[in-house]
């Protein structure tokens, strides 16, 4: 897989093409000072994959990265910078992840695993002339494949896909989701009905609190004040309000 790596500090350049040349199935064949090298640089190598810092001078790196997506056949974009608080921009620019400096080895190297796993999927579909599909999502302009959300760690970037349900509480909404077979939870500053219009196709309201994934909805069960999502991962789901009961019915009909 051929690289660009795009930052205006000649260090950070020196630190990621150290970092990759210790892995022999990616190769370095550009670098670049801006946005606009970046462009001109991916026109010239057309490289699979692109480590495109930020806040650069003459064109920052969400610009570049929304212009070089528009090309018919895109790269792999993964942002890397010292600012933690890019990480939703970086998504809408459909970016495959977003490192923060100094770039740690081992998260580099999943990264690309991503981004790799990622371009194999697309060319394959291109191929057969299908959507890509499996356990990597496709890039979508409109949505995003992760959550944002602020913790005393910094930003977290919690996967839609590994999302079970969204419960709000007041003016709070709590994310939860599996972490190695793991049930964590965070705030986010989401409302349900942000995330229920941005993600129609993926949700589904079961209570005015409460949003679930639809891929992990493992049916219904019974409860004292009536019933439960069984979601998968999760001894006990949100409460199904009697107003959304017909409407969860119908759609596990459809499961």
């Amino acid at each position: 897989m051929n690289v660009l790596i795009v930052d205006d500090e000649p260090l950070a350049r020196a630190r990621l093409s150290r970092l990759i040349a210790q892995m022999s199935e990616y190769t370095v064949v550009a670098e670049a000072e801006n946005g606009e090298q970046a462009i001109a640089c991916f026109q010239q190598y057309y490289p699979d994959l692109i480590l495109m810092d930020i806040r650069m001078p003459v064109m920052d790196g969400l610009d570049a990265a929304k212009q070089i997506a528009a090309s018919e056949q895109p790269p792999a974009m993964i942002f890397c910078t010292a600012y933690d608080d890019y990480a939703l921009r970086a998504f809408d620019a459909n970016a495959v992840d977003y490192l923060l400096k100094p770039v740690n080895r081992d998260k580099l190297a999943q990264a690309l695993a991503k981004a790799q796993t990622l371009n194999r999927l697309q060319l394959s579909a291109l191929d057969e002339g299908q959507q890509v599909t499996g356990d990597v999502p496709p890039v979508e302009t409109e949505q995003r494949s992760h959550i944002c959300a602020k913790s005393s760690r910094g930003v977290e970037l919690i996967a839609l896909d590994d999302v079970r349900y969204f419960l709000a509480d007041q003016k709070y909404v709590t994310v939860y989701y599996m972490v190695d077979d793991k049930v964590a939870e965070i705030l986010i500053d989401d409302s349900l009905k942000e995330l229920e219009r941005e993600f129609s196709n993926r949700l589904v309201r079961v209570h005015r609190n409460a949003l679930v994934a639809i891929h992990h909805i493992q049916g219904l069960e019974r409860c004292e004040s009536g019933a439960r999502v069984k979601l998968a991962g999760l001894d006990q789901g949100p409460q199904v309000s009697r107003r959304h009961m017909p409407a969860v019915r119908q759609l596990l009909k459809s499961l």
